[in-house]
């Protein structure tokens, strides 16, 4: 879960009142996006660091069982109730006007799809998109939202980086939270006939997973250039240790600690930032 990492700058944020006329995300980024609208400094941390090591989330046994090996309708539908592991709170979220777009990918069709608040009507309704987004093809069952099935944005047009959708919104400055280092690029799949047998059910999503390397890669270039012209600060990782795949609790503590010592490092640089 390279999201721990990230979860610190989430909570410095929420935790110093800093707001934002856009918020995006994809893929776990999606569950940065409703931490961070509903205020909820240790939810941020919580999301992947304890709860991401709680038994109920997956594992090898959960995928066996045919749950997947992250648990998605318990980490996104049941966990966030109040009563459960992970309480979230949605009148808070509500409350808050900032648009927002979560990204997702139509599995039937290979349109990429933004979310905005006008398509949220309930907790079920947020979360159910918030899951969408963040489904991992193979690795966790893929939902249905109105009988449309969905898998991970990132698979879309954004390549996992949405900067794309806050300039189609208008939005000119930007702070990216990524969770590779700078110089990481992609590299094509080694067995491309072997991910288009796998997912013979959905094509679209085999040929998204052969050629996101493109995507991916052709949006950390446009970072860059919005870098160069002052218009981007971009958080790059400097001490990842972690995959998606980790639920080591220990490593996810580590991690955080890790995300946390360098947001605080680089902060007086997000604030000159964000006060231009």
């Amino acid at each position: 879960m390279r999201n721990s990492y990230t979860a610190a700058c989430i909570h410095e944020l929420v935790a110093n009142n800093v707001h934002f006329g856009w918020v995006g995300g994809v893929s776990a980024g999606a569950s940065h996006l409703v931490n961070f609208l509903s205020r909820d400094a240790d939810r941020s941390r919580d999301a992947f660091v304890e709860f991401g090591a709680h038994p109920n989330t997956g594992g090898l046994r959960s995928l066996v069982r045919g749950n997947g090996f992250f648990n998605a309708e318990y980490i996104y539908e049941v966990a966030g109730n109040h009563d459960s592991d992970l309480p979230f709170d949605y009148q808070t979220f509500a409350a808050d006007r900032t648009p927002f777009r979560i990204s997702a990918f139509r599995a039937d069709t290979g349109d990429t799809v933004y979310w905005g608040r006008e398509d949220v009507s309930s907790m079920p309704s947020l979360m159910r998109k918030v899951r969408a987004s963040s489904t991992l093809p193979g690795l966790m069952p893929v939902p249905f939202i109105d009988d449309i099935p969905y898998v991970d944005g990132a698979l879309g047009t954004s390549g996992g980086i949405v900067t794309e959708a806050a300039e189609s919104d208008g939005f000119t400055r930007f702070l990216v939270l990524c969770t590779r280092g700078r110089d990481f690029y992609r590299k094509p799949p080694r067995s491309p006939r072997l991910i288009r047998r796998w997912f013979r059910e959905y094509p679209h999503v085999a040929e998204a997973m052969i050629t996101r390397h493109e995507r991916y890669n052709a949006a950390r270039d446009h970072l860059k250039e919005l870098e160069r012209e002052g218009r981007a600060l971009v958080f790059y990782p400097t001490n990842m240790r972690v995959e998606n795949r980790e639920r080591n609790l220990k490593k996810l503590q580590q991690s955080y600690e890790d995300g946390r010592k360098q947001t605080h490092d680089e902060w007086p640089q997000w604030m000159e930032f964000l006060g231009n």
